[in-house]
């Protein structure tokens, strides 16, 4: 073999054996529990509610539309990259999550893997959610598991040939490092910091305003470059919500908005803002929208 023949062989190598090293599941603390509080449970229903999982994971009928709140999946999501189908997050044993444990609901939410180690497809907004305290991950844990199981077989995703979860490996490597030097950006150096860390927290993190409001590259990785400054979802174009979309609003008007949806015109929302007004940001408590309100007019 020749010497260029040689360094092929051993960048290949390296290149195969550092995806190998980064497909494997991180260690998480093993005495970790899920709690079992009154206290936790009603922590991790308003976390539910905050994070808008009803939007995802609703039951829905054979049409796709809502009915009910039991998220026993099946709502299906269409994308430039194939078709993907909510799962049953109710704790039932066969169709759901009843297995799970504190460190599934770790590796899932923060991590984006399933509980046998596999990349779980970014449909599910795990890069959003790796922002979590794992505190709050647990008590959205165990308020999954106090609800009442529901049998539901949700639909396989259906994907192009190449879109395999092995090849997430490679896409989650690419998107740490992308996504990696556009946070830098991100990061706010301003008064009433309390205040907008936690909308901050509530926008990129728990609500995970960025997975439809942020637009992204050819391989569908977020450009957080241009964060929150709209996008596009299949035929649908959703508004950007940066501080130049923004510029006209204040932070009074923007609360307003999240509890009503009242635009600053006295106009209302419509399509799937209205349902995120609806479910998500109208049952935040006053603090949280008001965070949220000053972190998004800052």
């Amino acid at each position: 073999m020749t010497r260029r023949g040689k360094a092929l062989a051993l960048a290949i190598g390296v290149f195969i054996a550092g995806l190998l090293f980064y497909s494997q599941p991180p260690r998480l603390d093993d005495t970790l529990a899920l709690p079992d509080s009154p206290e936790a449970i009603a922590r991790g229903r308003y976390l539910v509610s905050a994070g808008g999982c009803i939007s995802c994971h609703a039951e829905v009928d054979d049409e796709g539309e809502r009915v009910s709140e039991q998220l026993s999946g099946g709502h299906a999501l269409a994308t430039d990259f194939g078709t993907f189908f909510a799962p049953n997050i109710t704790p039932d044993a066969d169709t759901g999550i009843g297995a799970w444990d504190a460190q599934d609901f770790l590796l899932a939410m923060k991590h984006g893997r399933s509980p046998d180690g596999s990349f779980y497809y970014p449909a599910f907004p795990y890069r959003s959610y790796a922002g979590l305290s794992d505190a709050d991950v647990l008590d959205i844990g165990a308020y999954l598991m106090s609800l009442e199981p529901v049998s539901n077989v949700v639909a396989e995703h259906s994907t192009p040939w190449w879109l395999s979860r092995l090849a997430l490996i490679g896409w989650n490597f690419a998107a740490d490092v992308l996504e990696g030097e556009a946070k830098a950006m991100a990061e706010d150096d301003q008064p009433e910091r309390a205040l907008i860390e936690r909308g901050a927290y509530l926008a990129r993190s728990l609500g995970h305003c960025g997975e439809c409001h942020t637009p992204r590259n050819g391989l569908g990785i977020t450009t957080l470059d241009r964060e929150f400054a709209g996008a596009s979802l299949g035929d649908e174009v959703v508004e950007a919500i940066d501080s130049e979309a923004l510029a006209e609003w204040t932070r009074e008007g923007f609360d307003l908005f999240l509890l009503l949806g009242m635009k600053p015109d006295a106009d209302f929302v419509g399509g799937d803002m209205n349902e995120v007004i609806e479910h998500n940001t109208s049952r935040l408590t006053d603090e949280d929208r008001l965070a949220l309100a000053a972190f998004f007019t800052r």
